[in-house]
């Protein structure tokens, strides 16, 4: 299991969250963190297909609010009234890869 972030930082002009560890920094907009929810709301919990993506998403969300869920993930609370969804360390990290991977694919070609 991961550990907790040494810093986490809303950017709310930058439409981010950043989230900073001793090996590296990541950041990921609000937009693309909320369409991957992975809460039952967001995901079916029987057959895992996304309910929820991106692209669902307003262009205008933010989190309300943001919180430790034990030491091991954050709560978000988003200005659409979402709260459900636990963000691991582990899962924050596998989507700024998956996301730094989208965005090098796309600038290469």
């Amino acid at each position: 299991m991961a550990t907790p972030p040494t810093s986490i930082k809303a950017r709310q002009q930058e439409g981010l969250l950043e989230l900073q560890w001793p090996h590296a920094t990541y950041r990921l907009p609000y937009r693309y963190l909320r369409g991957r929810c992975p809460c039952a709301s967001c995901v079916d919990e029987f057959t895992g297909i996304r309910v929820v993506d991106i692209a669902d998403v307003p262009v205008a969300i933010a989190p309300t609010d943001v919180r430790f869920s034990g030491n091991y993930a954050l709560k978000i609370v988003w200005n659409d009234r979402h709260d459900t969804g636990l963000f691991t360390w582990d899962y924050l990290e596998l989507l700024a890869n998956e996301l730094a991977a989208a965005q090098g694919a796309a600038t290469s070609e």
